[in-house]
C-alpha cells in the first residue's frame, strides 16, 4: 500500500502548528511541519511528533468502560449513555440541579467540541461548574472584563511588528504563545531582536530569556511592585501622551494619584530589581517606536494575578501601545464572536461557593473549591460529577483530597481517552476518538492569533464505526439531561437533529456570516470549502486597530483605574511598607516555589509516550547553587520539598538559571495512583507539585489558584525505593487541613 500524506494541525497546544502526517498501512510513519501553513510556516515542536504515538497508544481507551469493583470492563455506547442518563437524572431529581458538578479541562478548548461542552453546561443548570481557566487565565479574563467590557477582549501581542517586546511570566519559546497564538515563537523573537530589543522579566532564566537581549530576574511575587514603579516613572517624567490617554481612557487622574509616591527606590527591595533598572525599563518602553508588554500564566498564578495583568495592560495603554501595530491588538477572526460576547453577563458574584468566600465569574466557580464542594455535606453538595478532558487530581491544588472526594460521589462520569489519576475514580468513562480521526475548523484560537487566519483539520484516519467524537458524546449527554416526554422515542429524534449540526457545519454558517464571509463579501468571500481546499489554511492579513468597534464599557473608553483595583494596589503597597511584602518569606519557610514547563510536556497527558519522556528526569527541583550550598545539597540527590500543606520528594537540579531564594518544579506529574491506565507514565511517575499548594491561596479578585505564591523549605531526603522499575514513595501524604 502506498503512503499518503494529510495536511492538518497539531492540536496539542494553542499554537496549532501545521503538520503533514504520512501514513503507511494504517500506521503513522512520519510527522513533519507543513511549510504551506499560513501561521506556523513549517515549524513544529517535539509535541507534534507525538500525535502518531497518541493515536496508536495501546493504553488509549477505544470503547466505553464501566467500573466493576476495582477495575473496568467494556460496555456498549447505548447501555453506557442510558445508565448515565438514569443516574444523573435521579441525582438531579432528588437533590436539585446543582447537585451535579462539571469540570471542563484545557484540551476541550482545542477543538470546536467545546461548543457542545458549553451547551451541556447550560443544560445542566448547575452552579457547580468548574474549568481549567481558574487555574491558568481567570485574572486575564477578569481584567479584560473590567478594562474593556468583555472577558473575551484579552489583547493579543502583535509580535510580528513590534520594536520592543517585554515578556513577563511567560515562556513562549516553549509554549509558542498562550492567549497570543504565535507558532515558532523562537524565530519571531529573533526577528524582534533584529529590529529592536527583547526583555524577559522572570525569576528563572527561561528558554525565552536565553534568546532575549536582557533578562531581569524579578523576585517571585514582585511583578506588581515593579510595574507600579514603572508607571510612576512614566507619569512623573511626563513620558505619556496625556491628550491621547484622556481621549481613549478613563481614570487617568486616579492612576496618577496612585503611583505618585511609588518610586523605584521605595519598591525595589520588594520587586527584587534595582531602582535604576526599573527606571530604564520604563523609559525604554516609552521611547520605542512600538512596544508591547506581554504577560501570561506565571503572573496569572499569583495572589496579584488580576492586579498584575491590569498594570500590564495599563502600561501598554498609557505609552500609546494599545490597539496599534506593534502593541497590544485584537484579532478579526473569521467568526467574530468578540463583537457580541460583550453583551453576555459575566455573572460575577451572582452566587458563591457554600463558604461564601469565592464569587462566581463567567458563571463558574474557581476549581480551588471543588473538593470541598463535594466533601462538605448539606444543601448544595455536589453528589455527581462530569469531567471532560481534564485531570484535576493532578492539575489543581486540592490538598490531596480530590481523589477521595470523587470516590464519595453517588455517580461520576468522565469523558476521556485514558484511565488517569482522575478518571480512575469514575463509574463510567466515555472515550472520544483520537485527534487524527477528527475533522474540524477551530474557531477559538483565531480570536487570539498574532495574524488573522482560518485553517482546516483534515482526518488522517477514518474513525471506527462505533467511535464517537467529543462533540457527539457531549450531544448524547445533552439528550440524556434535557427533559423529554416519551424519552425512548424523542431522544432518538433529538440525537438525529444533533447529528445534522456538527461543529464543522456550525463553523460553515459562522464563517459565511463573518467579516470575511460570502454573505458579506459575495462570491469572493471566505467559505469553509475554500479553507478545506487550501493545504495550509488561508491568511487573512495582519491585525488591525479595532478596539472602538469591540469595546463593551458603558462609556466606550478603556478603564485604566477600576476603583477596587486601585484600592487593592494601595493595600499591597501599605503591606509592603510595614514589612509584609509578598516577597517576604513566611515564617518557617525560606524559598518561593514557582512552576515551569517543558517543551516535551503538556500538563499531565503526554507522559505516556516514550519519545516525550525519554532522557533525563524532567520532574526536578531547580535551585540556585548558593541555595544548594547553604543547605549542603548536591545536584542529582533526592530532596524533600515541604510547605505548610504537604511534602514531596524530587531530584535536585542545581543551576544558576534560577534566582537565589527560588525553586521551580513542573506540574502535571505524580503518576503513581493505583489503577491508572497509562503504563509508561506510571513507570516514570515524578511527583505531584500541587500537593504543596494551599487551595485557599488564590488571586484576590478572580479566585484563580495562586500556585506561584507557595513558600517552601528544601532538605535532603532518602532515595526513593524502586519497585518493579518505578520509583515509589516520592509523594508524601499531605498535611491534614486544619
Amino acid at each position: 500500500m502506498s503512503a499518503t500524506t494529510v495536511a492538518r494541525q497539531c492540536t496539542l497546544c494553542e499554537a496549532h502548528c501545521g503538520i503533514l502526517v504520512t501514513v503507511e498501512q494504517e500506521r503513522v510513519t512520519r510527522i513533519e511541519g507543513n511549510p504551506e501553513d499560513v501561521l506556523s510556516k513549517g515549524y513544529i515542536c517535539p509535541k507534534a511528533t507525538a500525535m502518531g504515538g497518541l493515536h496508536h497508544d495501546p493504553d488509549r481507551l477505544r470503547t466505553p468502560v464501566r467500573r466493576v469493583g476495582d477495575s473496568f470492563e467494556p460496555i456498549g455506547w447505548d447501555e453506557a449513555l442510558r445508565e448515565i442518563g438514569q443516574r444523573l437524572r435521579r441525582v438531579r431529581r432528588e437533590h436539585g440541579h446543582s447537585a451535579i458538578g462539571m469540570y471542563l479541562g484545557n484540551p476541550a478548548a482545542h477543538s470546536s467540541s467545546v461548543i457542545y461542552g458549553a451547551l451541556l453546561r447550560a443544560v445542566l443548570l448547575t452552579r457547580n461548574f468548574f474549568s481549567a481557566s481558574s487555574i491558568d487565565q481567570f485574572p486575564q479574563e477578569f481584567v479584560a472584563w473590567r478594562m474593556f467590557g468583555s472577558n473575551v477582549l484579552m489583547p493579543v501581542t502583535d509580535i510580528d511588528r513590534t520594536d520592543r517586546l517585554v515578556i513577563m511570566g511567560a515562556n513562549p519559546a516553549v509554549s509558542n504563545g498562550s492567549v497570543t497564538t504565535m507558532p515558532n515563537a523562537k524565530q519571531r523573537i529573533r526577528d524582534v531582536r533584529r529590529r529592536g530589543k527583547v526583555v524577559v522579566i522572570d525569576p528563572r532564566r527561561t528558554e525565552t530569556a536565553r534568546l532575549a537581549d536582557e533578562h531581569v530576574a524579578v523576585a517571585p511575587g514582585g511583578d506588581a511592585y515593579l510595574l507600579l514603579a514603572m508607571l510612576h516613572v512614566l507619569v512623573t517624567e511626563n513620558l505619556c501622551d496625556e491628550r491621547k490617554i484622556r481621549a481613549q481612557c478613563t481614570g487617568w487622574d486616579e492612576l496618577r494619584a496612585l503611583v505618585a509616591q511609588v518610586t523605584p527606590e521605595r519598591v525595589a527591595p520588594h520587586a527584587g530589581v534595582d531602582a535604576d533598572t526599573i527606571r530604564r525599563l520604563a523609559r525604554e518602553h516609552a521611547a520605542a517606536d512600538s512596544a508591547v508588554l506581554y504577560a501570561r500564566i506565571g503572573v496569572c498564578q499569583q495572589v496579584t494575578g488580576t492586579l498584575t495583568h491590569w498594570l500590564v495592560n495599563t502600561i501598554n495603554a498609557v505609552t500609546g501601545n494599545l490597539d496599534r501595530p506593534g502593541g497590544q491588538m485584537f484579532a478579526t477572526p473569521p467568526i467574530d464572536a468578540a463583537r457580541f460576547t460583550k453583551y453576555l453577563p459575566m455573572g460575577y458574584g451572582a452566587w458563591t461557593d457554600r463558604s461564601g468566600v469565592y464569587k462566581s465569574f463567567r458563571s463558574e466557580l474557581p476549581v480551588a473549591v471543588l473538593a470541598d464542594e463535594i466533601r462538605t455535606e448539606g444543601a448544595g453538595q455536589i453528589r455527581a460529577m462530569i469531567t471532560y478532558a481534564g485531570n484535576p487530581v493532578l492539575s489543581t491544588p486540592q490538598r490531596g483530597t480530590l481523589g477521595a472526594a470523587l470516590d464519595s460521589l453517588d455517580f461520576y462520569v468522565a469523558v476521556d481517552m485514558y484511565i488517569t489519576e482522575t478518571t480512575r475514580h469514575a463509574d463510567i468513562i466515555l472515550p472520544p476518538i483520537s485527534p487524527l480521526e477528527r475533522e474540524d475548523v477551530n474557531i477559538l484560537f483565531p480570536v487570539f492569533s498574532v495574524r488573522n487566519n482560518l485553517r482546516y483539520d483534515a482526518r488522517v484516519f477514518e474513525p471506527p464505526a462505533d467511535g464517537l467524537e467529543d462533540w457527539q458524546i457531549m450531544a448524547r449527554l445533552i439528550t440524556e439531561m434535557v427533559p423529554l416526554p416519551m424519552r425512548r422515542f424523542t431522544s432518538r429524534l433529538l440525537n438525529g437533529v444533533f447529528e445534522q449540526v456538527s461543529p464543522v457545519r456550525l463553523a460553515t454558517l459562522g464563517v459565511a456570516a463573518g467579516p470575511y464571509g460570502v454573505l458579506r463579501r459575495g462570491r469572493a468571500g471566505l467559505t469553509v470549502g475554500k479553507v478545506r481546499a487550501a493545504a495550509g489554511g488561508i491568511d487573512l492579513g495582519p491585525l488591525q486597530p479595532r478596539l472602538r468597534a469591540l469595546i463593551g464599557t458603558k462609556d466606550r473608553k478603556v478603564c485604566v483605574a477600576p476603583p477596587d483595583f486601585v484600592a487593592a494596589a494601595r493595600v499591597l503597597l501599605d503591606d509592603a511598607d510595614r514589612g509584609a511584602a509578598l516577597t517576604t518569606p513566611a515564617e518557617g519557610y525560606d524559598l518561593k516555589l514557582i512552576g515551569r514547563r517543558h517543551l516535551r510536556s503538556n500538563n499531565s497527558w503526554l507522559h505516556n509516550l516514550r519519545p516525550m519522556v525519554k532522557g533525563r528526569d524532567r520532574c526536578t527541583a531547580l535551585m540556585h547553587p548558593a541555595d544548594a550550598s547553604a543547605r549542603g545539597l548536591t545536584d542529582g540527590e533526592p530532596v524533600a520539598v515541604s510547605s505548610a500543606t504537604g511534602s514531596i520528594v524530587v531530584t535536585l537540579e542545581v543551576s544558576d538559571d534560577i534566582r537565589a531564594g527560588t525553586i521551580a518544579v513542573p506540574h502535571g506529574w505524580g503518576h503513581r495512583e493505583p489503577g491508572v491506565g497509562w503504563q509508561v507514565a506510571a513507570s516514570l511517575p515524578g511527583a505531584n507539585v500541587n500537593l504543596l499548594h494551599d487551595p485557599a491561596l488564590t488571586d484576590t479578585f478572580s479566585g484563580n489558584s495562586a500556585v506561584n505564591n507557595t513558600w517552601v523549605t528544601v532538605t535532603s531526603a532518602p532515595p526513593p525505593v524502586v519497585e518493579d522499575g518505578a520509583a515509589s514513595g516520592s509523594d508524601r501524604a499531605p498535611v491534614p487541613a486544619s
